[in-house]
C-alpha cells in the first residue's frame, strides 16, 4: 500500500513539474507571432544599400545565421509580394533589384500543376522586364555571403510551388552609378593634383 502511495506521489510530482516548466519564448518565436507587415515596416527604415528582402515558398529552409531575420506571412504569396513591392516603391531611401530563380522559367503545368496561373498572378505585381533570372543555388550562395555582413529579411509564405522565391536586393534610391562615377573621377583627379 505504501509503495503505491509513494509511486503515485512521484508520478504526480513529475506530472506537475513537467506541466509547469515552460521554456521562455525565443526571439524567433516572437518574430513568428508578430504581424509580418508591421515588423517589416518597422525594419525598413533601418535597411539600406546591400540589404535583402526575400519572399519564399513554404519549403524554403529556416536559416540559422544571425544576420537573417525570418518572418511568416499567412496571406497568399502574390499578396505578400505586392505588399512588399508597394512598401519599397513608397520608400524614400531604397529601391530594389529584383531576382527570381532561373528554374521558374522552365516550370510548366505538366510537372508543376498550377504554375501557369501563379506566373500570371506574379506578372500583375512585377513586370517581367524588371526581373533578373539567376539559378537558385547562385542566389542562395549570394544570400549566404551577404548575410555575413548585411541583414537579410526572409518572409516565408504558405505557397507550395518550387523555385518561386523573389529576391529584392536593396539599393540607394537617391544616388546612382552615374553620379558615383563622377564623384570617383573628382576624387581621382584630386589625388593627381601636385601638392605645393
Amino acid at each position: 500500500m505504501n509503495k503505491r502511495i509513494i509511486i503515485y506521489c512521484l508520478l504526480a510530482n513529475l506530472f506537475l513539474s513537467c506541466s509547469i516548466q515552460k521554456e521562455p519564448a525565443t526571439e524567433l518565436q516572437t518574430q513568428y507571432s508578430a504581424n509580418w507587415q508591421t515588423a517589416l515596416q518597422e525594419k525598413l527604415p533601418l535597411l539600406g544599400h546591400r540589404n535583402w528582402i526575400v519572399i519564399t515558398d513554404m519549403a524554403y529552409p529556416l536559416q540559422a545565421k544571425e544576420g537573417i531575420t525570418t518572418l511568416y506571412a499567412g496571406e497568399p504569396y502574390t499578396e505578400v509580394l505586392g505588399t512588399v513591392k508597394k512598401m519599397l516603391d513608397n520608400s524614400s531611401h531604397v529601391y530594389a533589384h529584383t531576382y527570381q530563380d532561373k528554374e521558374l522559367s522552365f516550370l510548366e503545368e505538366d510537372i508543376c500543376p498550377g504554375i501557369a496561373n501563379l506566373k500570371e498572378e506574379m506578372k500583375k505585381v512585377l513586370s517581367p522586364s524588371e526581373i533578373m533570372h539567376i539559378e537558385h543555388d547562385n542566389l542562395i550562395g549570394r544570400l549566404d555571403s551577404i548575410s555575413n555582413l548585411f541583414e537579410v529579411v526572409i518572409i516565408k509564405t504558405g505557397l507550395t510551388k518550387p523555385y518561386t522565391s523573389t529576391f529584392f536586393e536593396l539599393d540607394c534610391k537617391y544616388w546612382d552609378n552615374r553620379r558615383q562615377s563622377i564623384l570617383s573621377g573628382r576624387i581621382a583627379d584630386a589625388k593627381n593634383v601636385p601638392q605645393h
